[in-house]
């Protein structure tokens, strides 16, 4: 059920036996009952690739309501595709293309994870399903969104090695964020983190973030990647305006007690050094109101100080 990184994390953090009883509860090769409903729902989803030089990102693809939809227990389409210039727009273009699919639904907290196989279709980008489960609710901030759920025309693209100053204030403002991560033989997977604003840190030259690891499902699949596979692709979204900030890098997971215990709330640090950043506009639709942030956020560690 779990490779050699999950495990490792699973044993480090003494949840080994609840990993196991979850996994079985959760995980399995197929859609389970109300997932092709619950994607017929969602206007977009984020899914998790690498680009041609093997470097992991993290994307979101918009299609609105009714873009994604199952073909039957194993198979979904996404009749939609990247827009030009995305990080992995060319991610697909090998057969047999390794991604990760997280579709969330921010008003009921509800959130589903598929990872598989995934090819270029006249339909769409078609995703055969290896692996597929559900997510509690934990650190989702409600939003609701106003307008049409579809992509806007990408205006700009900005390419960086590292968050200049209005970057870093959106992500030291962020209280979501999305990452990928990836493992040699099991591919990509795309998860969520949540806090309050300001439980991301970013170094003052922009090229390290720091966040907190909140307790969560105790599978550890991100965590498990990182573990045997350092890569990481963030994404930061402005909700207001649709723009995308996308990075790279590689990360550390932070084990050390006297470290950790500066963050209320955080069982471990993330820190991830920044190779490169990517901003594109109009790659979300904007105007998403915030109705009420998760009870569960711990407070952010500037809060404490």
């Amino acid at each position: 059920m779990f490779h050699e990184g999950e495990r490792e994390v699973q044993r480090r953090a003494g949840v080994e036996r609840v990993a196991e009883r979850v996994g079985a509860s959760n995980i399995s090769s197929w859609l389970q009952p109300g997932f092709a409903e619950f994607l017929a729902r969602q206007p977009f989803v984020v899914i998790a690739g690498a680009d041609r030089d093997e470097h992991v990102w993290s994307s979101p693809l918009v299609g609105g309501v009714g873009f994604a939809r199952a073909v039957d227990e194993r198979r979904i389409v996404l009749a939609t595709d990247l827009p030009t210039g995305d990080p992995l727009e060319a991610a697909l273009a090998p057969a047999g293309a390794r991604i990760g699919v997280l579709a969330i639904e921010f008003a009921t907290r509800l959130r589903i994870r598929l990872n598989g196989v995934a090819e270029r279709t006249l339909e769409g980008i078609v995703l055969t399903v290896e692996e597929a489960f559900g997510n509690c609710p934990k650190f989702i901030q409600r939003r609701l969104p106003a307008g049409r759920l579809e992509r806007g025309s990408a205006r700009w693209h900005k390419d960086a090695n590292a968050l200049d100053a209005h970057q870093v204030r959106t992500v030291e403002g962020a209280d979501t964020f999305f990452i990928a991560s990836a493992h040699p033989s099991r591919g990509m997977d795309a998860s969520h983190r949540g806090g309050r604003p300001g439980f991301v840190e970013v170094s003052g030259d922009g090229r390290e973030l720091v966040f907190p690891d909140y307790p969560g499902n105790r599978m550890f699949k991100t965590l498990g990647n990182l573990t045997v596979d350092s890569r990481a692709g963030l994404l930061f979204l402005d909700w207001q305006t649709g723009t995308a900030l996308q990075l790279t890098g590689r990360a550390e997971i932070v084990w050390d007690a006297k470290e950790i215990r500066a963050w209320p709330g955080a069982e471990r640090l993330v820190r991830i050094a920044v190779l490169a950043v990517h901003e594109q506009s109009g790659a979300m639709p904007g105007g998403w109101e915030l109705i009420e942030p998760s009870r569960l956020n711990p407070p952010a560690k500037s809060e404490r100080a």
